[in-house]
């Protein structure tokens, strides 16, 4: 869908792990459409390489909505792109307060809007990161127009 709308995507991923970017990459001719992405795992990152505003993490806490919006407005601002799609959550073992195993947000960014989904995911740490960047998949593509039920 990206490549035939002509659209680029970049992505900032933390719980994911780059697990998006990997299967955005997994299609043939991604490099029309994949610009790149950034892993900000640690806040330090978040902060000084995708530009969320480090008030927004200490407000809100590394896991919320609005960081996850800061993150997918951010990166496509800061690549040039027509989307950016992010993730933040706990995968486990241990929570994050006050966000427990399984919290995950997901947000897709784009000229006209930001969307964004909280998640409450089960299974293992994997398992969770999996289904985080399988829903992320899912957001862009119901964004680009695909259809719910594939």
């Amino acid at each position: 869908q990206l490549h035939k709308n002509k659209k680029t995507i970049a992505v900032a991923e933390s719980v994911t792990g780059g697990l998006i970017a990997s299967r955005l990459t997994n299609v043939p001719g991604s490099s029309d459409f994949f610009i790149g992405g950034i892993v900000s795992y640690h806040p330090r990152v978040k902060v000084t390489q995708v530009g969320v505003p480090a008030a927004t993490i200490s407000h809100f806490g590394m896991v919320s909505k609005e960081v996850a919006i800061a993150m997918a407005e951010e990166i496509k601002k800061r690549f040039h792109t027509d989307f950016g799609l992010s993730s933040t959550g706990v995968a486990g073992p241990a929570p994050i307060p006050p966000a427990p195993v399984g919290r995950v947000y997901i947000a897709l960014a784009s000229d006209k809007e930001t969307d964004w989904k909280e998640l409450n995911l089960q299974g293992t740490r994997n398992e969770i990161r999996e289904k985080a960047a399988q829903a992320a998949m899912g957001l862009l593509w119901l964004n680009l127009g695909g259809e719910e039920n594939i």
